[in-house]
């Protein structure tokens, strides 16, 4: 079956765009070319700084017929209907039209439609000038006379169609005075000549030869394994990062690794500023010595190019641009450490920061006050935290003090991401208790799914105070998350509380934990921040595998505050309902609930509970069930009191056979009044019972 290669050849396209850009075009052609008919076997779309690439194997020559037969008015409808579908289905008299008769409406009209397909060149010379037109770049520039907007000048196209034995040919169409055909160009230095392809393995292998990787994920595997091959060569160890990879493999069309050099006296500035002025300014790799784990004074840096001088101008230039760079890191790292102007008689160089930002009164939110204000709430939450997490509340608090001061230093101002960071490193400096200066950094952490959670208890107090102050507030002046939007990042916010209980297995009680915040106001806030958790919690089980319905289940208890108790429980009853105890008991409960739920329609909510007569079980089911009941609920209670659940669910599972029995056996709903009730209230009893773990009738299945 044929083949379709297309390349968008230009001036260089930003790295941060190539990725979705290929996404885009093989989405967009492959959309239209379904929306036609055409089916194929595969695609795949591919990127470097000057092309974009697409190959879609496995199409047809032709566009399938089609027919359609389209219902159109009685026989017999006015003239003017009659017109309109001649018109529509494009016949010119009704003699082209059959008609169809219906018992029960009568005859109409039906125009029978036959398309006879087109050959699916045709097609691509419409598909790709609408995909080029309408192409969702982010930012995209007019150049020269025409309409035609692109990311950047856009040169040439290429288009082939064909089979694999044969030459293909070239899909005839022009945009805008933009040639296509079957050439291309290789390398913009070491292989500008035009290169006439095929189809996509001949392209492949002549971008090769002409110094072009196409697939970026192999121009990705060279730059790492050349890095890492050049550091171990100088007995170093490459320190990875992602995004320094995919923004090289964006700049480069033929990877060249190599290694620089800096002055050892910029390694008195922490690794991280380091590295952090290394990545932003030249998107190069740092290294470390293996033995210390420390950086060294070297750097790896991808060039475009086999230089004939082996690239040692390249590197120069680069160590030129660094130097410069981390002189600046050098002399933010020593300004932060000395006094502050003003702010001298304030304390140490953090507390000076501390007072600056109170005193320029920077606003945190126009509903929330100033940084400076939230600073003091956070503080006060973390005291009050302290205890329940075995934290000295003094400690709790002063790190709470100091978690925001480094956003005034000079370091954070130029590089935002080392926020935290360099506030342990400046606490350290200035003498803080240990554990004071970890919080200061730990205090942000989870920062998402990948990061662990503070494990210390004053990071684990300042952590919590602050993630539940930012709730709080939000909650407060009702900025919630709606659907996909969360400019507040506060569903992470939630999620780092969770993971924080949850990892650190510590018994929170969340209601007055919210309680504790300003804001918080009455129970409305606590309440509606509960049931988010709840919902946060369940993506979070659920992302271990764990049913969502019973999370459900559990908080449907009420006064379900406690996430590790909550767990405990999900996990017992998960366990329970896995055995084969636990499925009968499940479809018991679910039968009694049901029951329930439809005669409390009649009778009331509530109408139910207390005063079941044992003189009115009449049936040896109804009295060993009853009897079942109370053994039961005694064993079940007990067990959870000592938060034993698995215990609790053994406990229940002694009621599978009596209530197989009842229900096999016993009629409810009775013509005696007193009997129905009285055998509702036991099964009102059932529910009680199974209540003590979880609400059954949130359980799906």
């Amino acid at each position: 079956m044929p083949d379709l290669l297309l390349e968008l050849f230009s001036e260089e396209i930003p790295a941060r765009m190539q990725a979705k850009a290929a996404e885009d075009l093989k989405k967009l052609v492959t959309d239209a070319l379904v929306a036609r008919g055409v089916v194929y076997e595969g695609a795949s779309a591919y990127a470097t700084p000057r092309r974009l690439a697409l190959t879609v194997h496995g199409l047809p020559a032709r566009q399938p017929d089609t027919r359609e037969e389209r219902k159109g008015p009685r026989v017999g409808a006015p003239e003017g209907a009659v017109q309109g579908f001649l018109k529509s289905a494009g016949l010119a008299s009704l003699d082209e039209a059959k008609i169809e008769s219906d018992p029960k409406k009568g005859s109409f009209y039906v125009a029978v439609i036959e398309r006879q397909g087109r050959a699916v060149p045709e097609l691509i010379a419409e598909i790709v000038p609408e995909t080029v037109k309408a192409f969702p770049w982010p930012k995209s520039m007019r150049w020269g006379s025409g309409s035609l907007r692109w990311v950047r000048p856009l040169h040439s196209i290429i288009c082939t169609f064909g089979l694999e034995t044969e030459d293909p040919e070239v899909v005839p169409f022009e945009i805008e005075g933009v040639s296509v055909g079957d050439t291309t160009r290789g390398h913009r230095f070491m292989a500008p000549g035009l290169l006439k392809v095929r189809r996509f393995e001949d392209y492949v292998a002549k971008l090769e030869a002409a110094r072009v990787v196409l697939d970026p994920a192999r121009r990705r595997d060279i730059i790492l394994n050349d890095a890492r091959n050049l550091a171990f060569a100088q007995g170093l160890e490459l320190v990875e990062d992602d995004a320094v990879l995919h923004e090289a493999a964006g700049l480069v069309e033929w990877p060249v690794v190599l290694m620089g050099a800096f002055d050892p006296a910029f390694l008195g500035v922490p690794d991280e500023a380091i590295q952090a002025t290394i990545r932003a300014n030249q998107k190069c790799f740092v290294v470390r010595d293996p033995n210390t784990g420390r950086l060294t004074n070297r750097f790896i840096l991808i060039a475009n190019i086999e230089a004939k001088d082996g690239g040692a101008a390249i590197v120069a230039g680069n160590e030129r641009v660094i130097r410069a760079r981390l002189s600046d890191a050098k002399f933010f790292w020593e300004t932060d450490q000395k006094p502050l102007p003003g702010y001298e008689d304030t304390g140490k160089p953090l507390d000076q920061r501390l007072a600056k930002i109170i005193a320029s009164n920077v606003v945190f939110h126009e509903k929330l006050g100033t940084q400076g204000e939230r600073i003091a709430r956070i503080a006060a939450l973390a005291g009050a935290i302290a205890p329940l997490v075995g934290a000295d509340p003094a400690k709790a608090e002063r790190a709470a003090r100091l978690a925001k001061a480094d956003l005034a230093s000079e370091m954070v101002g130029e590089f935002p991401e080392l926020q935290g960071l360099m506030g342990r490193y400046y606490a350290e400096a200035q003498g803080e208790e240990v554990s004071v200066a970890a919080a200061v950094e730990d205090h942000y952490r989870p920062r998402g799914a990948g990061d662990a959670a503070p494990s210390e208890p004053v990071a684990i107090a300042v952590a919590l105070a602050d993630k539940l102050d930012t709730l709080v507030g939000f909650w407060s002046i009702d900025e919630k998350p709606t659907g996909s939007k969360d400019p507040y990042a506060l569903r992470r916010a939630a999620l780092g509380v969770i993971r924080i209980a949850l990892d650190n297995r510590l018994r929170l009680p969340l209601l007055a934990l919210v309680r504790k915040a300003p804001f918080a106001g009455g129970g409305g806030i606590a309440d509606d921040l509960l049931a988010f958790f709840a919902d946060r919690l369940k993506v979070q089980l659920r992302e271990q595998g764990a049913r969502h319905d019973l999370v459900d289940a559990v908080f449907a208890l009420g006064g379900q505050d406690d996430l590790l108790l909550i767990v405990r429980r999900v996990e017992a009853l998960g366990r329970f309902l896995g055995t084969d105890d636990g499925k009968a008991l499940l479809a018991g409960a679910k039968r009694a609930a049901n029951i329930l739920r439809i005669e409390e329609k009649k009778d009331g909510a509530g109408a139910y509970a207390g005063g079941l007569d044992p003189a009115l079980l009449a049936e040896p089911e109804e009295r060993a069930l009853q009897a079942a009941l109370q053994t039961a609920r005694q064993a079940a209670a007990a067990a959870v009191a000592t938060e034993d659940f698995e215990g609790a669910m053994t406990a229940l599972a002694q009621l599978r056979l009596p209530v197989d029995a009842f229900f096999d056996r016993i009629l409810v709903n009775a013509d005696d009044a007193a009997l129905r009730l009285n055998r509702l209230k036991l099964l009102e009893e059932i529910r009680a019972a199974m209540r003590s773990v979880a609400d059954f009738s949130k359980i799906e299945g």
